[in-house]
């Protein structure tokens, strides 16, 4: 604040994607499992959320990254969470803790499974490293400049390639399009048939609001 001396700390995950994410934890969370827990963990370049079982039935680690239904393993205790006003609207949860991690300049959560157990992590700059305007980490560079080029389009591969006059499919693939997908900064528009000849990609609302971050329209 302008009237007093103390700085103030931002902190590098947003609070509220944080307790979002634990809530989930704790919500999702296979009890069944004797000793299971949550735990947290953190690291200089990360943070990682750990919960004791696998996601639940139906859902993937790539499905949590777009719009998707809501599996309650444990409908009694999300309907505490629920009713307590933890959780605003069942199956949008993660959808958000993208954003808000957008509109604080960092990449979207990792959602991977490790051993039987569910893992969220939170990728954060570490200091010393440049970044490219706010567009920072594993967002810069090549996904950087695949978010561009999608920035208020929706495009074939074909075309998207074109537009980034690259020539090479395969390194297209692996180096710009493939992380903007598992980083949810990217989506497919027929997600029931991944490899469909009509297939196109548009950005995310993580994707939207990291590059008007960046202060690209």
């Amino acid at each position: 604040m302008p009237s007093q001396l103390r700085r103030v700390e931002t902190p590098l995950v947003p609070p509220d994607s944080m307790r979002e994410i634990l809530v989930n934890a704790l919500i999702h969370r296979d009890y069944s499992i004797a000793g299971g827990a949550v735990s947290l963990a953190i690291f200089d370049d990360r943070v990682e959320v750990w919960s004791t079982g696998r996601f639940p039935n139906g859902i993937t680690p790539e499905a949590l990254k777009r719009d998707h239904l809501s599996v309650l393993r444990n409908p009694i205790i999300a309907d505490v969470f629920h009713r307590a006003g933890l959780i605003e609207k069942w199956g949008r949860g993660t959808n958000r803790v993208a954003e808000m991690c957008a509109a604080a300049g960092i990449a979207p959560p990792e959602f991977t499974e490790v051993t039987g157990g569910a893992v969220v992590t939170f990728r954060v700059p570490v200091a010393g490293v440049e970044s490219t305007g706010e567009v920072t980490g594993e967002v810069a560079g090549e996904v950087g400049r695949l978010l561009t080029a999608l920035a208020g389009a929706t495009l074939s591969r074909k075309a998207l390639q074109d537009a980034l006059k690259l020539r090479h499919e395969d390194h297209f693939r692996k180096a710009y399009l493939v992380p903007a997908l598992e980083a949810g900064l990217v989506e497919i528009t027929i997600p029931d048939k991944p490899n469909s000849r009509l297939q196109k990609y548009r950005l995310t609302g993580a994707g939207r609001a990291l590059l008007a971050r960046a202060g690209v329209r």
